[in-house]
């Protein structure tokens, strides 16, 4: 699997169409995967585009404190866990991690109704079974479903 950390700016070509930027990532064995982004997820991605330069190699340079960027320095994984830890313990949060968020993304997007075939494949998961492991939606979510049910019924007199 390709994680955005072993991503070189060559792995990724943007193209927008319809305000939704496309991410065209080669992953393993050179296959394609579109990843589409809109809202603040385009947005920011712009912005550090625009700040990272179109110096080859990591797509996610390394930084120090003070927002000093280390040029071509990939992004270590501690980085990614350091800042979700500090953003958690800011919320009142404990014990998050990088792939909480993954899978609050899978239950966000089937919670909005998107069919588990689809959220599956925006995951990059070959089996949809892979992705109903990552639904956390519980309980809430099965009785939202029994009330979108029409169960023709006529009481009698």
């Amino acid at each position: 699997m390709t994680n955005a950390l072993s991503l070189d700016l060559a792995d990724v070509t943007v193209t927008e169409d319809d305000e939704v930027m496309t991410l065209h990532i080669l992953g393993k064995r050179n296959k394609e995967r579109l990843v589409y982004l809109n809202d603040g997820a385009a947005l920011a991605l712009h912005d550090w585009l625009a700040a990272r330069g179109d110096k080859p190699e990591a797509l996610f340079w390394s930084g120090r404190k003070g927002g000093n960027l280390i040029v071509s320095q990939r992004m270590a994984g501690q980085a990614i866990r350091d800042m979700l830890n500090r953003r958690a313990k800011q919320a009142g949060i404990e014990n998050v991690t990088p792939h909480d968020l993954r899978r609050s993304v899978v239950s966000d997007l089937l919670d909005a109704g998107v069919d588990i075939s689809t959220v599956a494949n925006m995951a990059g998961h070959a089996n949809v079974q892979t992705t109903a492991r990552y639904d956390r939606r519980g309980e809430a979510a099965k009785k939202r479903t029994a009330r979108s049910l029409l169960v023709p019924y006529v009481r009698r007199g």
